[in-house]
């Protein structure tokens, strides 16, 4: 009895006993990841169950993401096959308002502008010796668009999923941060107040209808690669706007959205496990998706200077920050820096415009880049 008794115990203190430190550092990862979510509010929706995820996945002998484990079922569900991102991206549509970009169509420039770190960096990646699959994966982290870059991540580099989410969601949540120094050091004191007018005509709703469909069609048919990203985001924005649905843009923005965000949350933190992410290539990966953040912000403000000379002064090359997929939140940047100059400066309808922009932007980006691989007969 004795010896069956010690035998137990020893079975409750297994996963203990094969607890390695590699396992020790990656939950206490999660648990940072889980600190920026709660405490610092960092992107929360992502980063908790993400953090959480990188947890479970190191405890020693769970099997969370062994074949017929949760998490892996959660993986080859919606990850592996891209279902998640584009679901994901339905969502994002549901809740996004092009009415700013379409008062103002010539901001959509900021929008391409803004993706310009996506081909730097990837060029960069290509220099450092990385192949071109993972070369293409980290470049995407330049988007600052989660759902594009695990849904290039992972069809064609699944093996850094890990951490080219965690680099994404990161800079996201990091934009109010990162962009600011590179605002104020490359735009004048006379540049930052300047006031953008308000266009004082108003979108009608047949165009706000024609819009995403005259996106889809023109945009899928040059690159037929970004297609479900596309199509998906403009579905989700047809839906809000035709007005007939309204059942199913609430599912979008609300049920679907949480669900799915849970789901993709938890199979991002499962590819954390210590083996695959602790490496010296993960910390270079993360290096480089800064500097892809950094490059688009230049790009963007570099090319609000240009608009503003060629305007004679009436674009604020601060709004170029907001060419960056990471909507809302690089709008509030720019409205917060100009009012930082000028407290009576307005220019968040404007940077919305940018933003929207740039999240159509950051797809055709990636779309043009997958079309190219498929092109060349490497995807």
């Amino acid at each position: 009895m004795l010896e069956l008794i010690q035998t137990g115990l020893g079975g409750l203190l297994m996963g203990l006993g094969a607890l390695t430190l590699s396992q020790c550092i990656m939950i206490i990862l999660g648990c940072v990841l889980l600190y920026l979510g709660i405490k610092k509010d960092c992107e929360p929706l992502l980063l908790v169950p993400i953090g959480f995820g990188a947890i479970l996945v190191n405890i020693p002998l769970g099997g969370m993401m062994a074949d017929g484990g949760l998490f892996k079922e959660f993986y080859n569900m919606g990850v592996i096959n891209e279902v998640f991102p584009c679901l994901i991206f339905v969502g994002i549509g549901a809740m996004t308002d092009f009415s700013p970009l379409l008062e103002n169509p010539k901001i959509l420039l900021l929008g391409a502008a803004g993706q310009f770190g996506i081909f730097l960096t990837l060029m960069l990646a290509l220099l450092l010796g990385f192949d071109l699959m993972d070369a293409t994966a980290i470049g995407i982290i330049g988007a600052c668009d989660g759902p594009t870059s695990i849904y290039v991540t992972s069809k064609y580099a699944p093996h850094l999923l890990g951490a080219v989410s965690v680099a994404a969601y990161s800079y996201m949540a990091l934009v109010p941060i990162i962009q600011p120094p590179i605002m104020r050091l490359l735009t004048t004191k006379k540049e930052k107040v300047i006031r953008m007018e308000y266009p004082e005509r108003s979108v009608s709703p047949t165009l706000k209808i024609v819009f995403p469909i005259a996106v889809t069609v023109l945009t899928c048919l040059l690159a037929p690669m970004g297609t479900p990203l596309m199509g998906t985001l403009m579905l989700g924005n047809l839906m809000k706007d035709c007005g007939v649905v309204s059942r199913l843009t609430k599912s979008a923005e609300n049920e679907l959205a949480n669900i799915v965000t849970l789901l993709l949350g938890l199979s991002i933190g499962a590819t954390m496990e210590a083996g695959a992410f602790l490496k010296g290539q993960t910390i270079l990966i993360l290096c480089l998706g800064f500097v892809a953040i950094c490059l688009d912000t230049v790009a963007g403000v570099l090319f609000g200077k240009l608009m503003c000379v060629l305007s004679k002064g009436k674009v604020n090359p601060l709004v170029g920050a907001a060419g960056i997929s990471a909507y809302p939140m690089a709008a509030r940047v720019v409205q917060l820096e100009g009012r930082r100059w000028d407290p009576n400066n307005w220019l968040l309808m404007h940077a919305m415009g940018a933003n929207t922009g740039g999240q159509v932007g950051s797809i055709m980006a990636a779309a043009i880049i997958l079309s190219v691989l498929k092109g060349m007969g490497v995807a």
